[in-house]
């Protein structure tokens, strides 16, 4: 068995929900695996709740996984932010409009592209690089409000639904 980029193993896993029906992550990872794509159960897991996938009663009853996408997409990058933050978060600095976010190497650019698509209010953009990401807002009071939000998903790995703005 090879290893795969995250993106392929994401598509590939796409497809099989979309073409059949599992009841089980025990069955995704044994389908993946027999497609060449070995899997923890851990990141399956990940993988799932980056798609989206969710268990839903199938029409004869039982609880099959299914891509979410009759779900909220706002909600859905929610609970991923609140996630990244829970996991990734090492400090939080604010100053007029700006708020500096640090994260451990490497993790920068996919916690600001990850933030970018939440599309939270208040946020004009994020800059990244290796281990900081600078948050743009678009006041004083919606930078602490920000803060305020941020810290507290980094707490509780829990979204925040208050509005910034």
């Amino acid at each position: 068995m090879a290893d795969v980029s995250r993106s392929a193993r994401l598509s590939l896993l796409r497809g099989l929900l979309e073409q059949a029906r599992f009841t089980s992550q025990q069955e995704l990872s044994q389908e993946l695996g027999s497609d060449g794509v070995r899997v923890s159960q851990s990141t399956l897991s990940k993988d799932l709740v980056t798609l989206g996938a969710m268990r839903r009663r199938a029409e004869d009853g039982s609880l099959v996984y299914a891509l979410g996408d009759d779900a909220d997409p706002q909600a859905t990058a929610l609970v991923k932010l609140a996630r990244l933050c829970s996991e990734m978060l090492q400090s939080i600095r604010y100053a007029g409009n700006q708020i500096v976010l640090r994260t451990p190497p490497g993790a920068a650019q996919y916690f600001a592209a990850t933030l970018d698509g939440v599309r939270l209010p208040g946020v004009m953009g994020t800059i990244a690089g290796d281990d900081t990401v600078l948050v743009i807002s678009t006041t004083g009071v919606a930078t602490q409000k920000l803060v305020a939000t941020l810290s507290d998903m980094t707490r509780t790995g829990k979204p925040q639904s208050e509005e910034i703005e």
